[in-house]
């Protein structure tokens, strides 16, 4: 195969920030027509590697050819200019714009000054129908819900006709119906001749969707495979350097009485009539296509919107809650589906953002205990394993993994009777995954009732004791861990009838 045939050729790549290699001699080349995946956990590299090549970070060595031509890049205007776009992980659009406006940032139709916004309107349209998203160019992105949001993301880079397209997490926040419709379309650009880097988590979707991959460890590339010849396990082994155990695992745990119980809940818009118990030491599954009213449910619980219809009690006593400080005094805490949005303060160190819920437990007269401060803070530090393990580090240099543990500490400082997890492990690596599902599994070790949101199947089917099925703002009775099967679970998601 010919030099021509590359669409991306990163050869030697070195990246050095103070104190830091963040990338040590990359070698990284892409075909025309094919989808590359690239995986490592957290802090491998990835995301540098992906900066340098779309020109938010210059090499500190190396060269970059795109379609066989030298090229440097000292802005991402100058990546977008050859025909390379990136979709985030973290949403980087302008909430206050519509979702049309979104899509066609920069490159709006218009004559003599005028924008033309039914052209607007309808090419959008186009493309959203195209991508089997469900969302109204009309509306103001702000008020869209995540899942939503990110398929605007994807929608915005394809509607610019990329020669290369690169995608952080791009099923973060999607379900599986979703990231089915987003397959289709990705196979759709590879068949048209368009080299797609796709970055993932997920080793299934990996195997499903890729032609080949690249695994980086530690700021160096380990090897590039066909994808036809290496294992999930395999290729597990060679993003962490060891073997991992059971990515789901069940721990076992003691099933007591009724903790949070829901009866015939409703918000008046995004859910109705939903009911449902969750027992001391029990993981309770809510699961269900995105937009089916999970994430509504939950912080509907904590307070973050109002109930219009039904009850919560949590161990037999009825709850009024109208905002969160009264559902963590009650002994319920929330950790949100959208880690650098709504569950960290980025500014702040490690500490600061654990000691948050409880700052009235840590002061006496008005003034923080700097002492139990620190001291708590070590205790979680330690206990979650959070790395680098100093609490004065600011939270938004950690990996994802590490944020997500202490975003979780913070809510486990506030002593919470239910925990409610949504999407707890989205955007992390295989080995953070564990960790976390450990750290769940000693909880419910513990007598905790906890509540867990996700969207990925085999996460459901591995840790869940029970599991609702979420359809339209519905609910479905709780399948036990003997009934749970893929296929059950996709049924009710989907299929009003058996719903």
């Amino acid at each position: 195969m010919t030099e021509a045939h590359f669409a991306l050729d990163m050869r030697g790549i070195t990246k050095t920030f103070p104190g830091v290699k963040a990338l040590s001699n990359v070698n990284f080349r892409v075909k025309f027509g094919t989808v590359h995946a690239v995986v490592g956990e957290n802090g491998a590299g990835k995301s540098t590697l992906m900066k340098v090549l779309n020109g938010s970070y210059a090499p500190t060595s190396g060269t970059i050819r795109v379609a066989d031509k030298e090229v440097r890049m000292r802005r991402p205007a100058d990546a977008q200019a050859l025909g390379i776009r990136m979709v985030h992980q973290e949403i980087n659009l302008v909430p206050d714009l519509s979702v049309a406006e979104n899509v066609f940032l920069g490159r709006m139709p218009g004559r003599w000054g005028y924008l033309r916004r039914s052209e607007l309107v309808s090419r959008t349209q186009a493309i959203l129908a195209e991508l089997g998203a469900i969302v109204n160019p009309r509306d103001r992105l702000g008020d869209l819900s995540i899942s939503q949001q990110q398929l605007v993301e994807i929608a915005k880079a394809y509607a610019a006709n990329p020669r290369i397209i690169v995608l952080d997490e791009p099923t973060s926040s999607l379900s599986e119906h979703e990231t089915a419709a987003l397959f289709r379309i990705l196979r759709k650009m590879r068949d048209d001749g368009i080299a797609i880097v796709y970055i993932s988590h997920r080793v299934k979707e990996v195997l499903q969707i890729a032609d080949e991959v690249t695994v980086l460890r530690d700021g160096a590339m380990i090897e590039t495979r066909p994808i036809s010849g290496i294992t999930a396990s395999e290729m597990i082994r060679l993003m962490v350097g060891r073997e991992v155990g059971n990515v789901f695992p069940k721990s076992p745990a003691t099933i007591g009485a009724p903790v949070l119980r829901v009866e015939n809940i409703g918000d008046g818009t995004h859910f109705h009539d939903v009911s449902f118990e969750v027992r001391a030491g029990e993981i309770l599954g809510l699961t269900g296509l995105v937009g089916a009213g999970r994430t509504e449910l939950a912080q509907a619980i904590f307070g973050l919107s109002r109930l219009v219809e039904g009850t919560v009690t949590l161990n037999g006593r009825p709850l009024s809650i109208e905002t969160p400080a009264d559902a963590v005094r009650a002994g319920i805490a929330y950790v949100p589906e959208d880690r650098k949005g709504d569950g960290i303060i980025p500014e702040m160190c490690i500490r600061e953002n654990i000691s948050l819920p409880v700052l009235r437990k840590l002061s006496r007269i008005g003034r923080i205990s700097r002492s139990a401060d620190r001291a708590l803070a070590s205790e979680y530090v330690r206990q979650f394993a959070i790395s680098p393990p100093d609490g004065e580090r600011r939270i938004n240099l950690l990996s994802g993994g590490n944020q997500q543990k202490a975003v979780i500490a913070k809510w486990l400082a506030a002593k919470p009777s239910v925990l409610i997890l949504d999407e707890p492990t989205r955007g992390v690596d295989v080995g953070a995954k564990a960790e976390i599902h450990n750290i769940i599994g000693r909880l419910v070790g513990e007598g905790m009732a906890v509540v867990m949101i996700s969207s990925e199947l085999p996460e459901v089917m591995g840790v869940c004791d029970r599991v609702v099925v979420m359809r339209g703002g519905r609910a479905s009775a709780p399948l036990l861990r003997e009934e749970l099967s893929e296929e059950r679970i996709m049924t009710l998601a989907t299929d009003e009838e058996a719903a």
